[in-house]
């Protein structure tokens, strides 16, 4: 029997990753990941699966991204029972992603009760934090480099995909098929992360496609950071930077620290990280030395350059201090958690600024900002926007499409078969071209629920 691949998520979106490998009735889900973005995408997370959890064997994480890895604790409330293999940092993420995604639904929507804005009698969370708690005990880490079985007659081996703390790309190997998933690939250059491993040979290709379409600009992002910073401290107002608490936090942390060692922004300019999840991830990259290009004093860099706000009470204090300063707050598209009080504080004052520090995907308060929209819905109302927007175009964790096609060009024999997903419609259509025009590999764009051969 052959070797099917059904595409359930990240294909025509850049969220929701969920990828149903199949054979002889075993069946092997790579990715379990939330819809995000456009309320039509984010309806997809309370449809019906169109699997039985219980009839799912094993599960594959590429990294601990709520994309990749968020709709786990719906899969073992739905009767999931088998194992979930992952590497030791995605593992270690997730225990903190997780539990925290639960948390976050039950408050917004115990908020949302609370202030009679939803159009739900009683707003429900699609889990809670027992559910996201009960899941962990699912997980079960293995090594980047040591192949393994996840089920009987199938082999899987990780290599680092760079990324994130954790994050991989998976071989899995099964009735004499290689598929080669790149998960989200990192960048050579990146700050933090090391450089993606080298591709092995496979007979089958998913590709990553975010940045299919587009090119990371040569300044890095102490040249664009940096001077808006010193803008918004020179108006004495506040800058809200959201942040995905796992990789960007710590990335803009480690640049600021870099700013005021080199006197470009003042020393005393006040920096609150308001993230609990972000602070415990912080702490993750000294117990995975291997996976990051931070040194000692790169990571006490981390630990010492902002304030860490952890409990609500102190969180809400910050609304009550003057300007400048400076606040980190997940979600890094602003779709829940504390930044969005922040923003609907902050966001009607000119003097005030928000940077945006990561791909913005369509649909999110996020990408609303980046538009230049006038204003932008939160909590029932639209919050009006005065307060300067402005988008970082050098500190994405993820490959630029030249440097997804370099990636690719490492591989020493071409695949059969390239399937472009995790991209927006004219993103992967674009990397698709150049694989076939530059590689001259077959390429396709898999639509959201087709199943394709390997």
């Amino acid at each position: 029997m052959s070797v099917n691949i059904t595409f359930l998520g990240g294909a025509g979106t850049v969220t929701g990753s969920k990828y149903l490998v199949t054979h002889e009735g075993q069946r092997l889900l790579v990715d379990c990941g939330l819809f995000q973005g456009y309320k039509q995408l984010r309806l997809r997370n309370w449809d019906p699966a169109p699997f039985a959890a219980a009839d799912i064997d094993a599960v594959l994480l590429t990294h601990a991204h709520l994309d990749h890895s968020g709709y786990l604790p719906l899969l073992v409330k739905q009767g999931f029972k088998g194992r979930v293999y992952a590497t030791p940092a995605t593992c270690d993420l997730c225990g903190i992603l997780l539990p925290d995604s639960g948390h976050i639904q039950e408050e917004d929507a115990a908020f949302a009760n609370r202030k009679g804005y939803s159009k739900h009698a009683p707003a429900l969370p699609l889990y809670g934090k027992h559910d996201a708690l009960v899941s962990l005990n699912a997980l079960h880490a293995q090594q980047i480099g040591k192949t393994f079985s996840p089920l009987p007659g199938w082999q899987v081996t990780f290599s680092s995909a760079g990324h994130i703390l954790g994050a991989a790309s998976a071989l899995v190997e099964v009735a004499g098929r290689r598929i080669l998933f790149s998960g989200d690939l990192g960048r050579p250059d990146d700050m933090l992360m090391n450089a993606p491993d080298l591709p092995p040979d496979a007979d089958t290709v998913l590709i990553e496609s975010t940045y299919g379409n587009r090119e990371h600009p040569k300044e890095d992002v102490l040249a664009e950071l940096g001077p808006a910073l010193q803008r918004v401290a020179a108006r004495g107002g506040v800058a809200v930077v959201p942040v995905f608490a796992v990789g960007r936090a710590q990335a803009i942390l480690y640049a600021i620290a870099q700013l005021k060692a080199k006197g470009d922004i003042p020393h005393g300019l006040p920096i609150f990280l308001d993230s609990p999840m972000a602070v415990h991830t912080s702490e993750l990259y000294q117990r995975h030395p291997d996976a990051h290009k931070l040194d000692d004093e790169g990571l006490r860099a981390l630990k010492h350059v902002a304030t860490m706000i952890e409990t609500p009470e102190a969180s809400k204090a910050l609304a009550k201090r003057h300007g400048p300063m400076v606040i980190l707050a997940a979600s890094g598209m602003a779709t829940g958690g504390r930044v969005l009080h922040h923003l609907e504080h902050y966001l009607p004052d000119h003097r005030n600024m928000v940077i945006l520090t990561g791909y913005q995907a369509p649909g999110t308060r996020g990408a609303t900002l980046a538009e230049g929209s006038a204003w932008v819905r939160m909590h029932g109302r639209d919050i009006e926007v005065n307060a300067e927007v402005v988008q970082l175009q050098s500190s994405s964790a993820h490959a630029d499409a030249t440097q997804l096609v370099d990636w690719l060009k490492h591989m020493k024999n071409a695949p059969s078969q390239v399937y472009v997903v995790h991209g927006e419609a004219a993103a992967a259509d674009a990397l698709r071209q150049r694989i076939e025009r530059e590689l001259q590999w077959r390429a396709v764009v898999p639509e959201h629920g087709s199943t394709w051969p390997t």
